[in-house]
C-alpha cells in the first residue's frame, strides 16, 4: 500500500510553481537517506526554476527519511511523498513516473545536489529543440578521487559525451549518462516505456532502449550536479551493476545495433584477443555474431590462431569498408590508441567501426 503526503502552503514556503503550473517533476526514490536527503531538497528549493514539484518516493526506509520528507512537504506544496512498502529501485522509479505530473520527468538521487540553475538550463534546452528527447549535463565528483578512482575516471569519461552522436556512439563503452543528471520529455515514456526490472542497470537499459528507439539526447557542458559517491551506492552493491551484467545488456543491444549498421552481418573482426577480451566479447558472439578474425598488438599472439581464428596485426587490417571491427577493449588509453590507429586506416565510427567494452 502506498501513502501519499501532500505538502501545504505555509507563508512563502509554499509557493509553489508560476501561477499553479507544474512544468518538471523530479522524481527522487528514497531509501534510508536520512544524512543526505536534506541538502538534495535544499538544492532544488534554491532553483532559479519555480514550475516544478518533488515526487519523493520512500521505498520503505528505516531511518528518519520519512519524516524529513514529510516535514519539507507540510513547507512547500511542490513537494509530494509518496511512503510504501519496501518494493526496490525499479518499482520506486516507475511509481515515481506514473504520478508525476510535469511534462518533464528530471533525476534527482537522495545523496545528490544540484546547481540552482539546473532545471532552469535543463528546461530552456529542451524547449528550444522540439527534436532532443533528454538533456543531462557534466557533472562534479563528490567522491573521494584515490579511494574511488574508477568512479572518477568514470565521470571524467561521460563528462567528454556532449553531442547526441557521442553519446549515442560511446554506448556499448559504458553508460553515457550520470542517470539523476537527466531531464526528458514525458512522452518517451508513455511511447517507448519506463525502467524495466531485470539482471541489469535500469538506468543504462533505458539509455540502450531509448538510443535504439530514435531518441536524441544531449548534454549541457556546464556541471549542473554533484554526484556524490555513497558507500552504499547501489552500483556498488546489487548485482544488476555488477561487470557482467553490463555485459550482457549491452551485447543484446549492439548485436541489434550491428544487424542494422554492419554491411558484412553478421561477420566482425575484434580487435583485442586477450582472454578477458574474449571473455566479454563472448556475449556478442551469443546474440549470433560472427567474429571472424582478431585483431591485437602483443606479438605473442600475432600469427596464431585461437579458437580457430587468426589474429591479425594492425597492419592486417583490411581496407575501410571490407570488414566491420568491434574494438572490444576494456582500457581506455588503449581504446583511444585503437580509434586512432582505424581512423588512419579510413575507418569511420559507427560506419566502419564501433567501440565496446
Amino acid at each position: 500500500m502506498l501513502l501519499y503526503t501532500g505538502g501545504h502552503e505555509t507563508g512563502k514556503a509554499g509557493g509553489g510553481a508560476a501561477g499553479g503550473r507544474t512544468v518538471i517533476s523530479v522524481v527522487m526514490p528514497v531509501r534510508d537517506a536520512g544524512s543526505t536527503i536534506a541538502a538534495a531538497v535544499d538544492s532544488l528549493l534554491r532553483q532559479t526554476e519555480p514550475a516544478w514539484e518533488l515526487v519523493a518516493v520512500d521505498d520503505g526506509s528505516t531511518d528518519a527519511s520519512g519524516a524529513i520528507l514529510d516535514a519539507y512537504a507540510r513547507r512547500d506544496r511542490r513537494i509530494r511523498v509518496i511512503s510504501g512498502a519496501r518494493r526496490g529501485l525499479v518499482a520506486a522509479l516507475n511509481t515515481g513516473l506514473s504520478t508525476a505530473r510535469g511534462a518533464l520527468v528530471a533525476r534527482l538521487d537522495a545523496d545528490d545536489v544540484c546547481a540552482p540553475e539546473r532545471l532552469e538550463r535543463q528546461r530552456r534546452h529542451l524547449e528550444s529543440r522540439p527534436a532532443l528527447g533528454l538533456v543531462a549535463s557534466r557533472v562534479r565528483f563528490g567522491g573521494d578521487p584515490e579511494r574511488a578512482a574508477g568512479y572518477a575516471r568514470h565521470v571524467g569519461w561521460t563528462n567528454r559525451l556532449l553531442t547526441h552522436e557521442e553519446i549515442s556512439l560511446a554506448r556499448f563503452v559504458e553508460s553515457p549518462l550520470a542517470h539523476p543528471s537527466v531531464m526528458f520529455r514525458r512522452t518517451l515514456v508513455e511511447r517507448w516505456g519506463g525502467y524495466a526490472d531485470g539482471d541489469f542497470p535500469e538506468d543504462y537499459e533505458l539509455w540502450l532502449r531509448w538510443l535504439e528507439a530514435g531518441v536524441r539526447m544531449e548534454k549541457l557542458p556546464e556541471p549542473l550536479l554533484v554526484w556524490n559517491d555513497s558507500p552504499t551506492r547501489l552500483s556498488r552493491c546489487d548485482r544488476r551493476y555488477a561487470r557482467e551484467a553490463f555485459y550482457r545488456v549491452k551485447a543484446r543491444y549492439l548485436a541489434r545495433w550491428l544487424v542494422a549498421h554492419n554491411p558484412h552481418h553478421p561477420a566482425v573482426i575484434q580487435w583485442g584477443a586477450g582472454r578477458i577480451t574474449r571473455k566479454r566479447a563472448q556475449h556478442l558472439v551469443d546474440q549470433g555474431i560472427t567474429v571472424e578474425a582478431f585483431v591485437d598488438v602483443d606479438p605473442l599472439k600475432v600469427g596464431r590462431r585461437i579458437g580457430g581464428r587468426p589474429v591479425l596485426s594492425p597492419a592486417e587490417l583490411p581496407s575501410a569498408g571490407a570488414a566491420f571491427v568491434v574494438s572490444y577493449v576494456g582500457s581506455s588509453d588503449a581504446r583511444e590508441h585503437i580509434a586512432e590507429s582505424l581512423r588512419a586506416a579510413g575507418y569511420r565510427c559507427g560506419v566502419d567501426y564501433i567501440a565496446a567494452a
